[in-house]
């Protein structure tokens, strides 16, 4: 017997709550299938299991809060039997899982582990769900919930997000509108998700800075030529193909941390464990307030192209409350980028158990002295904070300087 867990999704997370099971009793559990919907404080995440084996039961519910480790569920292994008493659990765990499908639909209620389900409900069950499931609208789960705590309406709610589904924007942008209460009448007080996920971040940074001895270098790198490429690149590209200078430079980031491995990696059981995959966590800020940095997959061996697609699919599904686990928990380093509304510099807390984080600044002209002679140039500010029990500043300003001249050499990086 296999037991399934709930896995931490990012080193902030303590906790999270059942959203939704895409698996039930009896179903097979593939490695990196999508099996169950849970919310952090941050994002509702789908969790992807890394076992396989036959579901034997479901024992987390659907609203259970649970904190990680918790054991959600049950697997039968390849060739594993059941006894008959076994066998006929498993037939009413598959009615149990019917029950569950409606009560998520109707009234997002927990069906009590305990509770006594007839096999022969299934058929009824199912045909109940059938018509329910074909007009159900593009909801994402953490909006659902967030429109309850908010006494928001979710029927009511158009959908902005992708193929017009209701986000956690649209349902905050639905409260904002609903008129004020009568004088004298107190407001109804939900929980504040905004406030819980500044005390997680709050909880993980403290975490940062008390036990990771941070070292900072920084480096001035000119992006004329980067830029110029950028240019021309773009203007043989279809408008729903061109590049912004997020993906190049997330992509020469990649390109030097094969040079540089000790800033890949994480700090674990007081020592550092190298990572052959480089997986960026990309800092996105959420319009609500907050931040969450999920990871862009094997970001160096990614032509330029698919990255950018993968950053902008990133960004939207981070914005709308919708994550896969291998993207919360899988990051090797975080890159912070300000973008054009940013300061020039940015010095950055690392993400433990991460041992590094690289910081772009706002991109900004500035004199630039080069052959002998003095130009005004596109140039960014990029910064390392890194962790002083694995690397140190000569290696860290090292990184920098290859990042410098990968940035020269724009068309290698494609």
């Amino acid at each position: 017997m296999i037991e399934f867990k709930l896995p931490s999704l990012g080193a902030d997370m303590d906790e999270g709550t059942l959203l939704e099971w895409k698996v039930g009793v009896g179903d097979t559990m593939k490695k990196g299938q999508v099996v169950a919907i849970v919310d952090t404080t941050k994002a509702a995440v789908d969790v992807e299991s890394w076992q396989e084996g036959t579901v034997h039961e479901l024992i987390a519910g659907i609203g259970q809060k649970m904190p990680v480790g918790t054991v959600m569920a049950t697997l039968l292994e390849a060739g594993e039997k059941l006894g008959a008493d076994e066998a006929t659990a498993l037939q009413g765990g598959r009615a149990k899982n019917a029950l569950l499908a409606v009560a998520d639909d109707e009234t997002a209620m927990p069906v009590p582990k305990a509770a006594p389900v007839l096999a022969a409900v299934a058929p009824v069950a199912a045909a109940a769900a059938a018509p329910a499931a074909a007009t159900r609208r593009m909801i994402s789960p953490a909006a659902r919930k967030h429109a309850a705590e908010k006494g928001v309406d979710i029927d009511r709610i158009a959908g902005t997000g992708p193929h017009g589904s209701v986000t956690l924007e649209d349902v905050e942008n639905a409260a904002a509108a609903r008129a004020a209460p009568p004088p004298g009448k107190p407001a109804d007080r939900a929980p504040d998700r905004t406030a819980d996920m500044r005390k997680t971040i709050a909880a993980a940074m403290s975490r940062s800075k008390r036990e990771i001895p941070h070292y900072y270098v920084a480096e001035d790198i000119p992006l004329a030529k980067a830029l110029s490429w950028l240019q021309a690149t773009n203007a043989q590209r279809d408008m729903a193909e061109r590049l912004l200078p997020a993906a190049l430079l997330l992509k020469a980031v990649a390109m030097a941390l094969k040079r540089y491995p000790e800033l890949n990696g994480y700090w674990r059981d007081g020592g550092f464990v190298s990572v052959a995959a480089i997986n960026l966590g990309v800092a996105i800020s959420l319009r609500q307030g907050g931040l969450i940095a999920p990871a862009l997959l094997d970001a160096d061996s990614k032509p330029l192209t698919l990255l950018m697609q993968e950053l902008t699919d990133l960004v939207k599904r981070t914005r709308a409350g919708s994550l896969r686990s291998s993207e919360m928990n899988e990051a090797t380093i975080t890159v912070t980028n300000l973008g054009d509304q940013g300061s020039q510099a940015v010095f950055g807390v690392i993400t433990p158990p991460q041992v590094a984080l690289v910081g772009f600044g706002r991109v900004t002209e500035r004199p630039w002295a080069e052959d002998g002679g003095l130009k005004v140039l596109p140039v960014v500010t990029a910064s390392l904070s890194a962790d002083h029990r694995v690397s140190d500043g000569h290696r860290g300003a090292l990184f920098l300087r290859e990042l410098n001249e990968l940035l020269q050499r724009p068309e290698e990086l494609d």
